[in-house]
């Protein structure tokens, strides 16, 4: 009984190790120079709940232009009142299969801690609190935000130049699943995707953050 609770407490001391690196070393390790371009920037918003993060990028002429292939699945990214396209990158199974709290069940929540299919979910949404203490907000110069939305892009699986929709998946009226690369697992989850993409921008992350608290606590340090 000695032996087994050691190993445990073992254990338990390696995940928060692991998970406190992941935290406060960053990455990059050092800080990039910072470019003399100017221009007119761009807000983004990361909005986090207890298990997920997304990437909020906002809705102007440009952006509308670059996501209009979005409209033929039902995004509707042309509509004025819509101020904000809301991405995040998941596990398909508990992603689908979960829409609340209320729905989980064990075989979406055994694959999330294991390997699954990955998949995309856009959705938009009109005025965002920015104060909101679940949300942090960046300002990208042109160059970064193009290289985010490229990352972003990049993600999504495409038949020719459409990306490749889930029928029947969406939560609601305005929102779609779509096919994503890449495998999802526990280690390399929807808020690692996360921190990538904010990388791609410029914007430094934890080393490792597979949870939306680390992660958060990430940016708050390094930015």
């Amino acid at each position: 009984m000695k032996a087994t609770l050691r190993i445990l407490l073992i254990v338990v001391a390696v995940v928060v190790s692991v998970v406190a690196a992941g935290t406060f070393v960053p990455r990059p390790l050092f800080a990039p120079e910072t470019s003399d371009a100017v221009g007119q920037t761009r807000r983004i918003l990361v909005l986090s709940n207890p298990i997920h993060t997304d990437i909020a990028i906002p809705l102007d002429k440009e952006t509308r232009a670059d996501y209009a292939v979005l409209g033929a699945s039902g995004i509707p990214v042309a509509d004025p009142a819509a101020e904000w396209l809301v991405i995040g990158w998941g596990g398909r199974a508990f992603y689908l299969e979960t829409p609340i709290w209320g729905d989980l069940r064990p075989m979406p929540l055994f694959r999330a801690l294991t390997v699954d299919r990955s998949v995309m979910h856009v959705d938009v949404a009109g005025s965002i609190d920015e104060t909101h203490p679940a949300i942090r907000s960046f300002d990208l110069q042109p160059a970064e935000f193009r290289n985010l939305s490229d990352f972003i892009q990049a993600s999504f699986v495409r038949d020719g130049r459409e990306m490749v929709v889930i029928p029947g998946a969406g939560y609601g009226a305005y929102d779609q699943f779509f096919e994503a690369h890449g495998r999802f697992n526990a280690f390399l989850g929807c808020n690692t995707w996360t921190a990538r993409a904010l990388r791609s921008a410029g914007i430094r992350t934890g080393w490792w953050n597979p949870l939306p608290q680390t992660l958060g606590m990430s940016l708050d340090l390094f930015n």
